[in-house]
């Protein structure tokens, strides 16, 4: 005995079947993906182990964003306050290929590039493309920036310097570091550098 399955009929079962709707999100969540959304974007004009080193000391050194003594504020104060330095510095190191091929690092000044490994020569002429110039300043002033807007994505560094915030501040804390970004992004795009420092992407040639 054939048994036949009449597709006409299992059809408006198929139409009445609900598809599962999508929660609706509320601002305040849509404002978070964009941060989380944010944060991958900044680390990109970022030393890579700057921001390595922040996300690894953040949680221990808030205690997960509760900060219990005064000493916990402390370290996390200073580890913001290293990071931010060291995004600075970093800004004014460049690279270069040897004759080998081999990438080098050097520390740029007015007079050219002051090349880390002694046993490197470089000319003159050749040191003096990396010169010191004022959108480095520039650069180094935003890298700053950029590190902030990346702290204040951290729940544990916010809630350690802001434990109880106020309607004002929870409305500030999730766009001020969006609006920051957006402008250092801006700027980094109005402004490229051509520096290949260490930490940052190192170029073909």
């Amino acid at each position: 005995m054939d048994v036949r399955v009449d597709t006409e009929q299992q059809q408006p079962f198929l139409e009445n079947a609900s598809s599962p709707e999508k929660p609706t999100k509320t601002p305040a969540q849509k404002t978070m993906r964009k941060a989380f959304k944010g944060t991958a974007h900044l680390s990109n004009l970022l030393p890579t182990g700057t921001v390595l080193v922040f996300q690894i000391l953040s949680p221990a050194f808030t205690h997960q964003g509760k900060c219990h003594t005064i000493t916990s504020k402390t370290m996390t104060m200073a580890l913001l306050t290293f990071c931010s330095l060291s995004c600075f510095l970093l800004s004014f190191t460049d690279s270069f290929r040897d004759e080998r091929g081999k990438v080098r690092y050097g520390i740029a000044s007015l007079n050219g590039l002051w090349v880390m490994d002694s046993s490197v020569r470089i000319s003159s002429e050749e040191a003096a493309k990396y010169r010191l110039k004022f959108i480095d300043f520039v650069h180094a002033f935003m890298s700053i920036l950029v590190f902030v807007a990346l702290a204040l994505f951290d729940k544990s560094v916010v809630s350690c310097f802001v434990p109880n915030p106020s309607e004002e501040a929870k409305d500030l804390l999730p766009t001020l570091p969006i609006g920051i970004g957006l402008l250092c992004s801006f700027l980094f795009i109005a402004f490229p550098s051509q520096r290949h420092g260490i930490g940052f992407p190192l170029s073909r040639n």
